[in-house]
């Protein structure tokens, strides 16, 4: 479930349509992830440290930090779809710069750019312990947008 202020969804078009589809989401609800922010072209999205999501060293295994930044970088794009059109990813790049080893991890997705077909975005990801925030990855990805047929 997310934490999203639903009164924003009234007056910015195409958030109600993402926060619907993250609620909708089977992985995310699974894994435990929270979107905590929601603007057009803007998504953040924080997952809570639990030891079933880390590798053998007990950091955020790289394939979550993957999902995470996929999904808030994806999601901040869907915000400038029109409506009746949905969202798949077709391409991502990640570096992983630092191990991910905190009480939580933090993706902030963004668009780079919007086209017609294709929008271009990109996530910063963090892992927090304490007051501290670490930079563990970035990522820059291609979404396509599914036009209705």
């Amino acid at each position: 479930m997310s934490s999203i202020d639903e009164s924003l969804e009234a007056v910015v078009p195409g958030l109600a349509k993402v926060r619907r589809s993250f609620d909708e989401q089977p992985l995310m609800g699974f894994v435990g992830a929270v979107m905590t922010h929601l603007a057009p072209g803007e998504c953040t999205i924080e997952l809570p440290y639990r030891e079933e999501l880390s590798q053998h060293h007990g950091y955020f295994h790289g394939g979550v930090i993957g999902m995470l930044a996929d999904n808030a970088a994806g999601f901040a794009g869907y915000t400038l779809m029109p409506d009746a059109a949905s969202v798949l990813t077709v391409e991502y790049k990640i570096n992983l710069l630092a191990p991910a080893a905190g009480e939580r991890m933090i993706a902030e997705g963004s668009v780079v750019r919007a086209g017609r077909n294709l929008v271009i975005t990109r996530a910063e990801v963090f892992v927090a312990r304490g007051d501290e925030r670490i930079h563990c990855a970035t990522m820059q990805q291609t979404l396509m947008t599914m036009h209705p047929a």
